[in-house]
């Protein structure tokens, strides 16, 4: 089991900060798919992906008990 951690609109769009999912083995871009499938988080793939508070590519293998937090694009003014 991992953990997933999500912030700002994908937070708001999935109607929860973290979520649980039997991923072990998954490539970050694998679980991006699902999420996006399951939740509609349509702005998942442009996010960035970070594993155990380490950045992360879409070709990173999680393992199981590894923490994925996606953070999406953020713009301020």
């Amino acid at each position: 089991m991992i953990k997933i951690l999500l912030f700002a609109q994908l937070q708001e769009a999935a109607g929860t900060d973290n979520i649980e999912l039997q991923a072990d083995g998954l490539t970050v871009a694998a679980v991006k798919e699902k999420l996006a499938k399951d939740y509609q988080l349509t702005t998942l793939d442009q996010s960035m992906a970070a594993i155990n508070e380490e950045y992360a590519e879409d070709d990173d293998v999680i393992q199981q008990g590894d923490t994925v937090a996606f953070i999406p694009p953020v713009s301020g003014g």
